[in-house]
């Protein structure tokens, strides 16, 4: 019997070969009054020499935050992380990261910003110096050593963040969405050269781990992808990535893969048990916890709508062809297909999108006819606006503060997500004239009541 079903307490043996091993990661923090923020929750991750490894997920996920515990920076509220076979209880040694920023520093030469780890280490000055040359020209700026970082372009910027992180020779190479910040082209080459050094052997570490949300880039880059999903984060799917390096995006095999995982992502879950109706009048939560919304203009979905309607779709395309042709990362794609689904507006289905009835009547209609359809849907579909608009109608002056629906989004979300959850509610209300908003006094209000 597994000793984790006989003994919840057993520590199981380290992975034979494993590199780094992470066991029922949990992360949350504390919030006052409130319930716990749960980042991550029971998240397992074995890493071993010679492989590429990606965390693809949406943003927020907790894929950098995971990212940030194996590399030891982060100590998790519970659950443990072992490097080669030793718990972690500081930063881990043998670990470098590339970030999303280039976060060089300006003052710094090329030279110098790549030598700043050996530095740290106490290498003496001629050894840095060679090491740093060797890894500036493994990577394709020769010649490039005494320029500043305001004289490189992004995708230069990006190589020196590469070069002072392979300089150390890490066993362990973390990349925080190393190309999100790059033009596609630029992307694209820096990949390309990463994986034929990668390929080559000649990349001075064992292991690299990746944190994405481009879903053609985990299926060109990694050997296993690890699929989060949100609220809080779970690893959902592990997938191995079955092609030889280099690989081939347009072939139809590799196109198979990637619609296999957008059919992962967009798959439904089941919806959570309904929870008692009673609290206090107007709460968002009397059916179901709230989820965040993200920052998304009625205008960008009705402009969505209106491109699946047309042709080449007729009402209903695939997600991978549609993002390229819209040229759309998955984070901009996803979150505008789940609020149509969460409005009925749409449904995802396996990695498609289709508009319902009532989306093409919304296509179809005026601009009054419009704000009836999406107000309807609001009310009908989005417990928070129902609550908003309830105490609106039986408020004798018809004015609500924001803040009362704000402190209850907190009990479920971070402030962040909750501030922002409550001002796309605001943008899609006064779309529909559901309600109105006054900024300064921070209040919904019926605008033809107000008086």
């Amino acid at each position: 019997m597994d000793a984790r079903l006989s003994d919840p307490l057993a520590t199981p043996a380290a992975v034979p070969g494993a590199l780094v091993e992470v066991r029922r990661c949990r992360q949350a923090y504390h919030k006052e009054s409130n319930a716990d923020l749960v980042v991550l929750d029971d998240v397992d991750l074995t890493l071993r020499a010679g492989e590429i490894v990606g965390l693809l997920g949406r943003s927020g996920s907790g894929k950098s935050t995971l990212l940030r515990i194996v590399s030891g920076l982060l100590r998790p509220t519970s659950g443990e992380v072992l490097w080669e076979g030793q718990p972690i209880r500081g930063p881990a040694p043998g670990v470098a990261m590339v970030f999303q920023s280039f976060a060089l520093f300006p003052w710094l030469t090329v030279q110098a910003n790549v030598e700043l780890g050996l530095e740290a280490k106490g290498v003496a000055r001629a050894e840095r110096e060679k090491r740093a040359e060797e890894a500036i020209d493994l990577i394709g700026l020769g010649g490039y050593e005494n320029a500043y970082p305001k004289e490189l372009s992004g995708g230069m910027r990006q190589r020196v963040g590469l070069a002072r992180a392979l300089v150390v020779h890490p066993d362990l190479l973390l990349m925080d969405e190393p190309f999100s910040a790059l033009d596609v082209l630029t992307a694209e080459n820096l990949r390309t050269d990463l994986i034929e050094l990668w390929s080559e052997g000649r990349l001075p570490v064992k292991a690299v781990l990746i944190v994405t949300h481009n879903i053609e880039e985990s299926v060109l880059m990694c050997d296993r992808i690890l699929v989060f999903s949100s609220n809080p984060g779970r690893v959902a799917h592990e997938l191995a990535v079955p092609f030889p390096h280099p690989r081939n995006r347009h072939d139809p095999a590799f196109r198979a893969f990637v619609d296999r995982i957008y059919g992962l992502m967009t798959r439904r879950a089941e919806p959570p048990p309904a929870a008692p109706t009673g609290g206090a009048l107007g709460s968002p939560v009397a059916a179901s916890a709230p989820q965040p919304l993200p920052d998304l203009p009625m205008n960008l979905m009705a402009g969505l709508m209106e491109t699946l309607a047309q042709q080449p779709y007729g009402g209903r395309a695939d997600l991978p062809l549609l993002a390229q042709a819209l040229q759309l990362e998955l984070d901009e794609l996803l979150p505008l297909g789940e609020s149509l689904q969460m409005l009925r507006l749409a449904e995802l289905e396996e990695g498609d999108i289709r508009l319902t009835g009532e989306g093409l009547r919304f296509v179809q209609g005026d601009l009054d006819e419009r704000k009836r359809i999406l107000g309807e849907s609001l009310i009908r579909h989005l417990p928070l606006v129902a609550a908003i608009r309830q105490v609106l109608d039986e408020r004798w002056n018809h004015r609500a503060r924001a803040e009362r629906f704000r402190d209850e989004l907190e009990d479920h979300m971070s402030p962040e997500y909750a501030r922002q959850t409550l001002q796309t509610v605001i943008s899609w209300g006064r779309y529909a004239e559901l309600f109105d908003f006054d900024e300064e006094a921070d209040q919904f209000l019926l605008e033809d009541e107000d008086d």
